[in-house]
């Protein structure tokens, strides 16, 4: 029987999983997905998959976690002080925390035997000099952990090592993570150095259904003159703006590129303005740039989005790569680098 890890990933309304070789390659086996409702959770499908597997053992769960908040810059074996910690920090992720909690609940009952590990989103932004994590807020937030957290770092994770295959390892690199959420990565010496994420998923560049940077300003307004509570302002800004809100139409971006219809073009126009401003944002905590590199669905798949910020950032004169994200992989290698440690 060989040792095998188990990759998890529950999103908002995806369940992600794979089996991966128990070792320092992270060796894909073999992987699924299936939608998934948190008002009725099903794992169903994993134990599926491992029932199929019966030749594997599973040493390690590895699970992603979105928000590590203040305590947490590096996966952890989970435990119920843990589990405790994440459960405090669901107002700092609504979205994503309660269906990875129902998944290391579910899971961690089903596979009591294997280790479970979480590994954050926001433990690749770690590095950054404290300067890039601030608010200008007052002190007492900051203390209390309204900053600058920064998200997708297993992409970014995965990205940058193989930055040393791409003969980048010293280089000043922008990484643009273009997908249903979007975000982009300084990195320097394959860490990163400034992300435009920030508190919250929500900030920095347009999304599918999501705003990004908005002022904040235009939330007292809505407040004010259209009497719109916290809630109904938190769903315009993550289910109902974006690639949704600007076309009218979708936020998925195959369809807006297909479009004759003016506001499909002028969803794609902003996306590809925004992105581009906010990189160029990036350029001077780098001190240059020397290469961006366009990950996930959107980044590896659209020449037009690629192109179009490509061309607003000339200027710079990057070479221009594109690399295929691995998140589920950087699941495994956590996991196995931790219980190899353990």
């Amino acid at each position: 029987m060989s040792d095998a890890i188990l990759t998890v990933n529950v999103g908002s309304s995806s369940l992600k999983y794979g089996l991966f070789a128990y070792g320092p390659e992270g060796r894909k086996l073999t992987s699924g997905n299936a939608p998934f409702d948190l008002k009725a959770p099903d794992f169903s499908p994993v134990m599926t998959l491992l029932r199929d597997h019966k030749d594997l053992r599973v040493r390690a769960v590895s699970h992603r976690v979105v928000h590590g908040g203040i305590h947490y810059s590096a996966p952890v074996i989970i435990t119920d002080d843990v589990i405790r910690d994440l459960d405090r920090l669901i107002p700092l992720a609504p979205l994503h925390l309660p269906s990875e909690l129902a998944g290391i609940q579910a899971l961690g009952d089903s596979l009591a035997d294997a280790t479970h590990v979480a590994c954050f989103d926001t433990a690749f932004h770690a590095t950054q000099d404290p300067l890039a994590r601030r608010f200008a807020l007052p002190e007492r937030f900051y203390q209390e952990g309204v900053r600058r957290y920064g998200f997708h770092g297993l992409s970014y994770a995965s990205i940058a090592r193989r930055l040393p295959g791409l003969g980048l390892e010293k280089a000043r690199v922008i990484v643009a993570h273009l997908g249903s959420g979007a975000s982009a990565c300084a990195i320097s010496n394959c860490k990163s150095v400034a992300t435009t994420m920030g508190f919250t998923a929500l900030d920095g560049l347009m999304m599918g259904t999501r705003s990004g940077s908005v002022d904040p300003g235009v939330l007292i307004y809505l407040m004010r003159e259209h009497n719109m509570d916290a809630d109904a302002i938190d769903r315009l800004l993550s289910k109902e703006s974006g690639l949704k809100g600007v076309s009218g139409l979708s936020n998925d971006m195959r369809v807006l590129t297909e479009s004759d219809d003016p506001h499909a073009k002028l969803a794609v126009d902003l996306f590809c303005y925004r992105a581009a401003g906010e990189m160029a944002g990036l350029i001077p905590v780098l001190g240059g740039l020397d290469s961006i590199i366009f990950t996930a669905g959107i980044g590896e798949n659209s020449d037009t989005v690629r192109k179009t910020i490509a061309d607003y950032l000339h200027w710079a004169t990057p070479v221009i790569h594109t690399v295929e994200t691995d998140e589920e992989s950087m699941l495994a290698l956590h996991a196995f680098d931790i219980l190899e440690d353990a």
